[in-house]
């Protein structure tokens, strides 16, 4: 028969329970909400389990008590704490859709469920065609395509089939919410051989409830910048501070401008911002303390280092970074911005208009980017006139007046670093125009030299010398 002795019409195979968790110290809400995703995801996948084998025994003539595989009701989500259930239930997922999703996620956690899917066609001597999917390299498991949930939804039956392919449509809900990672270059024959590949930032809040941290890499070129310093140390003026202000007011405020006032046909949900002035003047320590107090993470792209000499490779590399930061509600650093987001060229040769091209891709990414979007670069100048008319906000970053470089050196000093007696801060502070990163840098030199002495005292010498030592570094004659 069809179907088991179940709450759902699934193969009791593969209904074995989890192992446990990770050896690792949790606290008690966590070990609750991994309860509850566990729980959920159980009656999900026997859920899910009872389609696939309803799909297979009716396309096969065999003996089962549904005739569609849309009679098995799927579990209610209704007011389950689980990420899973929130996901399905605040997207308001069809059937469908609720189906793919459940097939993107088989292979990380319950990979076995598919193994009906590798059973070898006797006419031919392989695999069945019509079951789509991938073997999972060393894994040797099966990873599923979007022919494999045409076959599990629609069977033989194309009117079925083409409402499946629309699944994959642009504004689709599983695609605009970036649920299903696709790469857009990848070659592919049909639009049914599309991996059904789930966005990383995902596994980790469907499962475990954890988001998903990727580090610097070749195919991934952001890093995760944080500060161990609060809202309190950044020296700004007023006039400054009010404007980096809108940008964590509207963070705060986006869903409330957006939705309870029902402005989002009128505004874009994004806010870019362009933060230009001299090196060291406190631009990524704001993009990092505006992160740290709205709670969300901060990429910086160090587009120096990303853009390719290789036509195309510059977006490939760039696009995984926007679609994880849309589904992460990351806040994009773009350091040294002048790299790609400069003046574009005359079209004098076809690399020109590659490069060029290279600007317009981005300018639309970033003008349809949902989250928060910070530019970074030391003249205004450099950044291109069409893209600068985007910009929420353009703040000027200064060289620090006297009254900020006080408040600098008065608050970069350790408590148990001892300043020698008649060191008089407001004097250097008055004569060394220098910024707030090379008064941290002259803050290291000066410490190491008072230790190098077997001593906690700081002297001026140790001061101007290392002063000194950084206006050097800008070719300024001491």
């Amino acid at each position: 028969m069809c179907l088991p002795e179940s709450p759902f019409f699934g193969l009791q195979a593969h209904a074995a329970r989890p192992r446990g968790i990770l050896p690792r110290v949790v606290s008690q809400l966590e070990k609750r909400a991994l309860a509850d995703n566990a729980a959920v995801l159980e009656q999900e996948l026997t859920w899910l389990s009872a389609v696939v084998d309803a799909s297979i025994r009716l396309y096969f003539g065999q003996e089962c008590r549904v005739r569609d595989v849309h009679e098995i009701v799927p579990p209610s989500v209704t007011d389950q704490p689980a990420n899973y259930a929130r996901v399905v239930a605040d997207h308001q997922m069809t059937f469908d859709e609720r189906a793919i999703l459940a097939l993107a996620l088989v292979p990380h956690v319950r990979p076995q469920l598919l193994d009906p899917f590798l059973a070898r066609n006797p006419n031919i001597e392989r695999g069945f065609t019509e079951f789509g999917g991938i073997l999972a390299g060393a894994h040797g498991g099966f990873s599923p395509t979007m022919e494999t949930a045409a076959f599990v939804l629609a069977g033989e039956n194309l009117e079925r089939r083409f409402a499946v392919q629309a699944l994959l449509d642009p504004d689709a809900t599983l695609r605009k919410s970036r649920l299903l990672q696709f790469d857009e270059g990848q070659s592919v024959q049909s639009v049914f051989s599309t991996p059904l590949t789930l966005n990383k930032e995902y596994v980790g809040r469907l499962t475990t409830g954890h988001r998903h941290k990727p580090g610097y890499s070749s195919t991934f070129p952001a890093k995760r910048i944080s500060t161990a310093l609060e809202w309190s140390d950044l020296v700004l003026s007023k006039a400054i501070l009010h404007e980096v202000e809108e940008i964590r007011a509207w963070i705060d405020h986006r869903h409330t401008l957006l939705h309870d006032w029902r402005l989002e046909k009128k505004i874009k949900p994004g806010f870019r911002s362009l933060f230009y002035g001299p090196p060291g003047t406190g631009k990524t320590l704001t993009a990092s303390l505006l992160g740290k107090t709205t709670g969300l993470d901060v990429y910086r792209v160090d587009l120096s280092l990303v853009v390719s000499k290789w036509v195309g490779e510059t977006e490939k590399n760039l696009a995984g970074v926007f679609d994880q930061a849309e589904a992460s509600d990351w806040i994009l650093f773009f350091d040294e911005a002048d790299a790609l987001f400069g003046k574009r060229t005359q079209t004098s040769s076809a690399n020109d208009r590659y490069a060029n091209q290279e600007v317009a891709y981005l300018l639309q990414r970033v003008e349809d980017f949902p989250g928060v979007v910070i530019l970074a670069s030391n003249l205004k100048g450099n950044i291109d006139d069409a893209f600068a008319r985007r910009f929420q906000s353009m703040i000027y970053f200064p060289m620090p007046g006297p009254e900020e470089r006080l408040r600098l050196w008065n608050g970069a000093f350790s408590e148990r670093s001892r300043l020698e007696p008649g060191i008089d801060l407001t004097y250097v502070a008055e004569q060394f125009d220098v910024t707030g990163g090379a008064i941290v840098n002259v803050l290291r030199s000066a410490s190491l030299m008072a230790l190098r002495r077997g001593t906690q005292t700081v002297r001026l010498q140790d001061i101007t010398e290392s002063v000194f030592r950084e206006l050097r570094k800008d070719g300024k004659v001491v």
